[in-house]
């Protein structure tokens, strides 16, 4: 019989739980009967001390950052805040050599920023929680970061969303090593889709700099009253009392994207909001979101979120709603 995959999972304090719990669920729990021998789970000890998740439940960690050297998969799980900001430096370390060594590297949700940290990510495509997306993409500039995707596969290194994504990501590793049977069985256990259509820009608001308090603020407070008219970037400026070109030029400086861009992305926020409370026909929802048509709606709103509108429907339709 041949030796286990070792899949070493390092743990920091006040851990995130979920995203800790997912690689435990998938390569912890033992499922010989689909492969054998399956996973070896080792939970192992980033930072002394007792090590506790986010809810307070102490964590056993029978291993220290040695393991990583030795493992086959290593997995850095969310992590909180201060973790983010002043990354343990023996963690890194061994990061990096467990990788030189040829191990597969993987983080979930904001654990890759310690993979950045390690100067694993530069140049290289990779993904986190899209609430960190533009905080992490200002920390690294050298990552080719993409907010949309569920999970990044870039040949030995593996990144993930946030949260959820974390099922997805390691899924992809189970067909990866076992094939797409093994994975959906799996998936079937867990009560969780095999794949799902999609990436994480369907479930994100779209995000621009916080917004100024400053005279443009009336000007955005007037645009979102009038969405359902075809504004231009012109009839905005004369209610900034500007030029077109001063008016573009400021708007970028404070929101950090053109005028257009954040129309765009405002028409598709009133869009979901319409989608999920509403049974109106999407040929309505597209005039009231002030794209006009359905095909501009469908065109827009499939660019922002990665979905069309009616599949962003199906998985957000809000119980109750009228």
């Amino acid at each position: 019989m041949s030796a286990p995959h070792v899949v070493a999972v390092a743990v920091t304090d006040a851990i995130p739980v979920f995203e800790f719990a997912v690689p435990c669920e998938v390569f912890g729990i033992d499922r010989s009967d689909l492969v054998d021998p399956w996973y070896e789970l080792r939970l192992c000890a980033a930072e002394p001390g007792p090590l506790r998740t986010t809810l307070g439940l102490r964590i056993d960690t029978p291993y220290g950052l040695d393991e990583l050297a030795e493992a086959d998969t290593v997995v850095v799980a969310a992590c909180n805040r201060r973790v983010q900001l002043h990354p343990p430096a023996p963690l890194l370390d061994a990061l990096r050599h467990a990788r030189a060594r040829g191990a597969r590297i993987v983080s979930i949700c904001s654990g890759a920023y310690l993979l950045a940290y390690a100067g694993m990510l530069d140049g290289r495509r990779a993904t986190t929680h899209w609430m960190n997306a533009v905080d992490f993409a200002h920390r690294f500039p050298g990552v080719k970061v993409d907010p949309d995707v569920l999970y990044t596969d870039d040949g030995d290194l593996f990144t993930s969303a946030g949260t959820g994504a974390a099922i997805d990501l390691c899924l992809h590793l189970l067909r990866l090593d076992h094939g797409t049977a093994v994975a959906n069985e799996v998936a079937r256990r867990m009560v969780v889709p095999p794949q799902r259509d999609g990436g994480q820009a369907q479930y994100a608001r779209p995000l621009t700099r916080g917004e100024p308090h400053s005279d443009l603020a009336p000007v955005l407070d007037w645009a979102r009253e009038h969405l359902d008219r075809p504004l231009t970037v012109a009839e905005l400026a004369r209610q900034a009392h500007l030029s077109p070109r001063t008016f573009a030029r400021r708007f970028r400086d404070t929101l950090g994207t053109s005028p257009l861009q954040w129309l765009v992305e405002q028409r598709v926020r009133v869009a979901q909001e319409l989608l999920e409370t509403t049974d109106e026909p999407v040929e309505r929802i597209a005039h009231r979101a002030g794209f006009g048509n359905p095909v501009s709606l469908r065109r827009h709103f499939r660019r922002v979120t990665s979905v069309s509108p009616q599949t962003y429907r199906h998985v957000f339709r809000r119980a109750g709603a009228p």
